[in-house]
């Protein structure tokens, strides 16, 4: 469990251990703390689809993991029970990057939202997610 005081390495080193997220996708984290956390990738031609958009499952899987670290710093381990994401325009820029934030981060159930931009600050994705705590 990473206590509200762990420190950004310790989240790093931590979340290394999402190896689809970290090896495959390049995703990285840049902010971690309970009830928020940024992360970001940057965007290579493995990362787009046969129409040479960035793919569905790549943005989804940055949200993921962004959600992933926001819900679990502080927390007892959180699990994500339902996401919804709306793809809002294509990415522009080089990067992608993620945002989250607790919107209600109860005892057995936690909501966030994840925004996601490109490094021009174009938005691209926005994800809800609702979490469960498991004791």
């Amino acid at each position: 469990m990473l206590n509200k005081d762990t420190s950004l390495e310790e989240v790093r080193a931590f979340f290394r251990e999402d190896r689809f997220a970290t090896e495959a996708c390049g995703c990285r984290v840049l902010e971690a703390r309970q009830g928020h956390a940024v992360c970001a990738f940057d965007v290579t031609p493995v990362h787009r689809n046969a129409q040479g958009n960035v793919m569905g499952g790549a943005i989804f899987t940055l949200a993921d993991f962004t959600l992933a670290i926001a819900c679990n710093i502080g927390e007892q381990p959180t699990v994500s029970v339902s996401n919804t994401i709306e793809f809002m325009s294509a990415t522009r820029g080089t990067q992608l990057i993620a945002t989250c934030t607790a919107s209600k981060s109860g005892r057995s159930l936690g909501f966030y939202t994840v925004d996601v931009a490109d490094d021009l600050g174009t938005p691209v994705a926005r994800m809800t997610a609702t979490c469960f705590r498991r004791a």
